[in-house]
């Protein structure tokens, strides 16, 4: 019998071998459950969208939230089940842009445009249609730009154990927390007293829109700019390896105590200021 013959039973054999089809079945479900868990992510992004444009802040964060669970288990389920593929980590990019680009700029747009367009006192409506109608979709640099942080994300090999430029869920988070208690009552935005958490919230999303288009190109260029920002991945606990993680998360919390959801701005605004100090600090001791 030749060597090929050989090859070809023994190939057939191991197929028809019910133990080995059957952890071939279960090799095929661990490879798409992390897959499956993107698809949460993005079905989330999908619904916090519908919300955003509906005027519903409240729903649309909240399923921001909800994305970025699922965002955490899928790397999470990727490496339980030690499975991996090109696809999912396109998929997983995907998924990203839909929830932490275009939601968080729904919301900024749903907000613009209650400001600008709708609400009749709007100084720019009345001086200038072609303006107004333009800075309502400005907003949308924000998912145009998280796609730019994705795409050099998946080639940029540096970004195994920190970032470079502002994380798309960092993002994302401060946009929802920001307009949390953001208002559409009668085609007009305003702030609920009974529901605002802060006076810093309050104060916030109670200004001029240009505050939130200044806030807009800010937030643009921190996603695909240079500055190294710490990830909070703990590999230890050591105090020496985390000082600035551990100074973080206990900042937050404090934030999030005295300034409820909206907090959660704060807190982005907080990590931002701390990455810029890290790396002041590294500058000098290691100059």
């Amino acid at each position: 019998m030749e060597l090929s013959s050989k090859k070809r039973i023994f190939a057939d054999y191991l197929w028809n071998n019910p133990t080995r089809k059957i952890d071939n079945y279960k090799l095929k479900i661990k490879s798409h459950i992390p897959n499956a868990v993107t698809c949460c992510n993005l079905l989330s992004g999908c619904v916090a969208t519908t919300f955003a444009f509906e005027g519903d802040f409240h729903r649309a964060f909240l399923f921001i939230i909800i994305g970025a669970l699922f965002d955490f288990f899928d790397g999470m389920t990727a490496r339980l089940f030690q499975v991996s593929s090109p696809i999912g980590k396109e998929l997983d990019s995907l998924a990203d842009l839909v929830t932490f680009g275009l939601a968080p700029a729904a919301i900024v747009h749903t907000y613009m445009k209650s400001e600008l367009i709708l609400n009749p006192d709007s100084p720019i409506l009345n001086s200038s249609f072609f303006i107004s109608h333009f800075l309502v979709f400005l907003p949308f640099l924000l998912t145009a730009f998280s796609a730019l942080r994705l795409a050099r994300f998946n080639l940029d090999e540096r970004q195994t154990t920190s970032f470079i430029g502002l994380p798309t869920p960092a993002n994302a988070l401060f946009w929802g927390a920001l307009l949390y208690n953001a208002k559409i009552k009668n085609h007009k935005l305003g702030i609920n007293p009974a529901d605002a958490a802060s006076c810093a919230s309050q104060f916030l999303i109670s200004n001029s829109p240009f505050l939130i288009i200044a806030l807009v190109l800010l937030f643009s260029w921190l996603l695909v700019s240079p500055i190294p920002m710490f990830s909070l991945k703990f590999h230890n606990l050591s105090w020496k390896e985390n000082r600035v993680r551990y100074l973080f998360l206990a900042v937050s919390a404090l934030l999030l105590i005295l300034l409820g959801i909206p907090g959660f701005a704060a807190v982005i605004g907080w990590y931002i200021v701390l990455s810029l100090l890290s790396k002041t600090l590294a500058k000098r001791n290691n100059p």
